[in-house]
């Protein structure tokens, strides 16, 4: 593969570079800040970046996003120091295909490092973990969300809702309920906005969820 390091760390960088030569991959450059990453992956078009989160001018994350942007084929693998880290799961909101402890042994590091190569992700079972546990939360959390929104929703919403979720069409929805279609589409613009949805196969699987579909 051809790598990209990136790390405002000068002595780990060369020790990195050297491990990848060592063992058959390719380093086609290094970075030491975001910015300097974003104008290296232009102009080197790597197939991996190996990223440090905290660095100056753009740090990790800013740069992840910046290049997936910009050239999504780019697979970009994030380098911590801390199994801790707070920003793994918003690095992997920003675009990152894995993320990779700089204190663990080479060899489990290079091992890692294969399963991006062949398509997986790169995740310590510590971090995954973790990245397991953030996503539930956050789906809990909208859960709750929808729920306390539904309550906000008036008794013609609700109907709406069901007969949607039942299949119906707008019109069909609209000659149940005597309603002009227009209008229709307007109460299910303020469902969606309600309920933080959005589209209508959403609103079929909330409503699923909730027994509104019988």
């Amino acid at each position: 593969m051809r790598i990209l390091l990136v790390d405002d760390h000068t002595l780990f960088l060369q020790s990195l570079k050297m491990l990848l030569a060592a063992n058959q991959y390719q380093v086609v450059g290094t970075a030491g800040d975001g910015r300097e990453a974003l104008k290296q992956a232009r102009l080197l078009s790597p197939e991996l970046i190996l990223m440090d989160i905290e660095m100056p001018v753009y740090d990790g994350l800013a740069a992840t996003r910046l290049i997936k942007a910009e050239m999504p084929g780019i697979k970009i693998v994030m380098l911590t120091v801390s199994s801790s880290d707070d920003n793994l799961f918003d690095a992997v909101k920003s675009g990152a295909s894995g993320y990779l402890l700089k204190s663990q042994p080479a060899e489990r590091f290079l091992e890692l490092l294969g399963q991006v190569e062949q398509g997986g992700a790169a995740l310590p079972p510590e971090l995954a973990a973790r990245l397991l546990a953030e996503f539930a939360r956050q789906a809990q959390h909208l859960e709750s969300s929808q729920l306390d929104s539904s309550a906000d929703l008036t008794d013609r919403q609700r109907e709406i809702l069901t007969l949607v979720a039942q299949g119906l069409t707008y019109p069909q929805v609209g000659e149940t309920l005597y309603l002009s279609v227009p209008t229709v589409r307007y109460h299910m613009g303020q469902i969606l906005e309600r309920l933080h949805l959005e589209n209508r196969a959403q609103v079929i699987a909330y409503a699923a969820r909730h027994g509104l579909t019988s």
